[in-house]
């Protein structure tokens, strides 16, 4: 093994990106409105390639605080049901908040592990939601199985990835940025991270490889506008449990200078 592979260690990064995803839980609520007018229509994508309908059971891996899941619930209504699923208690605590503001009944959350969707019913979902939370798995294959076992037959899965650190300098620049001055090695084939399923066929090859029969991408413009770099600087400082991870690595002057 050599010393690059040697650094990446999946269990504590999983412990890491669950202490960093509660930390960041309230900041990525507050930042919802933001959040969802930057990744609304790459969500309603998502929702139509799942085929999420009226009386639909969908199940949402990493639901987050659950911006996604509510778009769910509106499309399946009260016959309905949506399970909203996270490695983080905290964040899911918002979740079901926003569905109690929204007024929707039809909204379960439950903490489970992405990867170890096992305590889950065998075949008891329509549809299988995720959005940008695949990325970050150090085991895709068996997350993904594991939807897969989610599904009904018929059932179909749909995600929303970011694509390549050239086609999104909103998160690619401060990575860079806190990758040099961490001296953090490039990211290693296969490693989890914003980019990892961004390259051509990387994500179809993912999908196969779980046993899916077919895959298929589509790519959705998802500018972010905000009214100034400053608060694009705060947004990303707050709510990001993804450059919270990377930061834990610098010096506090060092976390400063970011």
């Amino acid at each position: 093994m050599s010393a690059e592979a040697a650094r990446f260690d999946p269990i504590k990064y999983k412990e890491t990106t669950r202490e960093q995803w509660q930390t960041a839980a309230e900041p990525w609520y507050r930042w919802g409105p933001t959040i969802e007018e930057w990744l609304g229509r790459a969500t309603e994508t998502m929702l139509d390639m799942a085929e999420v309908g009226p009386g639909s059971r969908v199940l949402d891996v990493a639901a987050g605080a659950g911006g996604q899941s509510i778009a769910a619930a509106r499309r399946v209504g009260p016959d309905g049901h949506v399970l909203a699923t996270d490695i983080s208690s905290n964040i899911l605590e918002f979740a079901s908040e926003a569905a109690r503001r929204e007024g929707l009944g039809n909204v379960e959350t439950r903490v489970v592990d992405g990867e170890d969707l096992g305590e889950l019913e065998e075949g008891a979902f329509d549809a299988v939601i995720s959005r940008v939370g695949l990325i970050y798995f150090p085991d895709r294959q068996k997350a993904l199985s594991g939807m897969r076992r989610s599904l009904k037959p018929g059932g179909r899965i749909a995600c929303v990835v970011y694509s390549t650190a050239e086609n999104n300098k909103f998160f690619s620049i401060p990575v860079s940025i806190i990758r040099r001055r961490a001296q953090l090695p490039p990211p290693l084939p296969g490693q989890p991270g914003p980019f990892s399923l961004g390259g051509a066929g990387v994500l179809e090859e993912a999908y196969r490889g779980a046993g899916f029969r077919e895959a298929e991408t589509r790519i959705v413009p998802s500018p972010l506008r905000l009214p100034s770099a400053g608060e694009c600087v705060c947004f990303e400082r707050e709510s990001f449990g993804a450059l919270h991870q990377m930061m834990s690595g610098l010096s506090q002057p060092e976390r400063e200078a970011v």
